[in-house]
């Protein structure tokens, strides 16, 4: 009676990475009214800067009123039927946003960006623009456990992982591409690209320009496309010269400097204000590419993910304060790091260490030492603890593909800092437990 896409089960949402999430919606924990609740520490949202936006909005209330600067009123064009291709002034705000936090090293250009309901509806666009059902694309591991749903369910479009390893801090080499490509004609899978995050999620990392340049000599030599999803690009907060943290370089920026036609065309971004500007409900993603004929079908494809015209005349009026949104930047940027420092002091307080990282809302934590064998089932086990006894709702490795046992992601930009705290001093209280329970009963441990 059903279509097989009811039927089938098939969503991706069969995963820990989920199963947590249902499990912290039956009790959710409050500082008040349910003390011993399972905080949320499995969710990429930032929360730490709504202060700077909610003032801005006070200063600008003529904006919420749908006002013009003339004070005339907006709404009747606003609320009448508007095409797929969006507002003009919104799109135009929106590429000069992203040249400047880009450091104006490249600029964007607005017949070139498709507007879209967030960043997954964007993802799948593509799928839909640059494969067909039983095509693939490569996609480095661990990587975001949605994708699972976002590139494959009703695009029929499959994954092929590209293991990284944390002997190199799970860094992209061209040695793991070719065995990627090379598993995907083993399942006899036409590879038509490579899908990356930059900066990572779940580890945190901004890709080196090394890194880039094995991507685009791989996708040249293989005449395939790159997807680059760079929703975090300004969650960046530290650029050292450190070997392990870089600053950020967009896809963009790479094919620029590379100034190869034969790849321009074939290098697609995707981007949002979910992450940067911490409005994941206004649903604001985009398609960026060069190629005419992707922008064109893109568009077409995004007349069923549309962003609404009030939501676009509220941003276009913010994005266009220019003086703002550098100063909200910069402040965002500097309590991100602050409260990631927070965060790798009470795990390192509790024995815990984490993947050195600058950029993103979360961590990516090694707890290898915790688990009671060297195997995935152990994680699961560790993860299982961590979620009803110790009421801490973080991601497991395994739902992010890792290739390795014992990683988890952890959260820390949507709670506060007293629950921050409060979720340390858990951990702690289990870690030490832990060490107690193998003293008394001899358990080997690789602590």
């Amino acid at each position: 009676m059903l279509s097989r896409k009811a039927n089938k089960d098939s969503h991706g949402q069969d995963s820990s990475y989920f199963e947590g999430w249902q499990e912290y919606e039956k009790n959710p924990y409050h500082p008040i009214q349910n003390p011993l609740g399972i905080i949320q520490m499995g969710l990429a949202e930032n929360q730490l800067s709504f202060d700077l936006l909610e003032y801005w909005l006070r200063r600008n209330s003529n904006t919420m009123a749908l006002l013009k600067k003339d004070a005339v009123s907006a709404f009747r064009e606003l609320a009448l039927f508007q095409d797929y291709h969006g507002l003009p002034a919104f799109k135009d705000a929106l590429v000069k946003f992203m040249t400047r936090m880009r450091g104006n090293k490249t600029k964007y250009s607005s017949d070139k960006l498709v507007l879209t309901a967030g960043a997954t509806a964007a993802n799948e666009i593509l799928m839909f623009c640059l494969a067909d059902p039983g095509h693939a694309f490569i996609v480095p591991t661990p990587y975001y456990p949605g994708f699972d749903r976002d590139l494959k369910w009703r695009t029929g479009v499959e994954i092929v992982p590209m293991h990284c390893s944390s002997s190199n801090g799970f860094r992209i080499t061209r040695e793991a591409l070719e065995e990627a490509y090379e598993l995907g004609q083993e399942l006899n899978l036409k590879i038509k690209g490579v899908l990356v995050t930059n900066p990572s999620n779940p580890l945190g990392t901004t890709m080196t320009k090394t890194e880039l340049i094995h991507l685009l000599d791989f996708a040249i030599d293989k005449n395939i496309h790159i997807v680059s999803d760079e929703i975090y690009s300004a969650t960046v907060f530290d650029s050292s010269s450190s070997p392990t943290t870089t600053s950020f370089i967009s896809i963009m920026e790479a094919v620029k400097e590379r100034n190869n036609n034969n790849i321009r065309e074939r290098v697609h971004m995707v981007y949002s204000l979910s992450k940067d500007l911490g409005v994941p409900g206004f649903r604001v993603g985009m398609i960026y590419s060069n190629n005419e004929i992707v922008v064109a079908a893109a568009t077409k494809m995004s007349s069923f993910a549309l962003v609404s015209s009030q939501t676009q005349f509220l941003l276009s009026n913010l994005l266009s304060d220019a003086k703002f949104t550098e100063k909200y930047m910069e402040e965002n940027q500097r309590r991100l790091k602050r409260r990631r420092e927070m965060l790798v002091r009470g795990l390192r307080n509790a024995g815990i260490g984490c993947l050195r990282s600058n950029a993103g809302l979360f961590c990516w934590v090694d707890m290898r030492h915790l688990l009671k064998s060297d195997s995935f089932e152990a994680e699961k086990e560790l993860w299982k603890r961590i979620l009803c006894e110790v009421g801490l709702n973080i991601s497991a490795g395994s739902s992010c593909h890792c290739s390795q046992p014992g990683w988890f992601r952890i959260c820390f930009a949507n709670i506060s800092e007293d629950t921050l705290q409060l979720a340390m001093q858990r951990m702690k209280a289990f870690t030490n437990s832990i060490v107690f329970s193998s003293a008394n009963n001899h358990t080997i441990y690789n602590m």
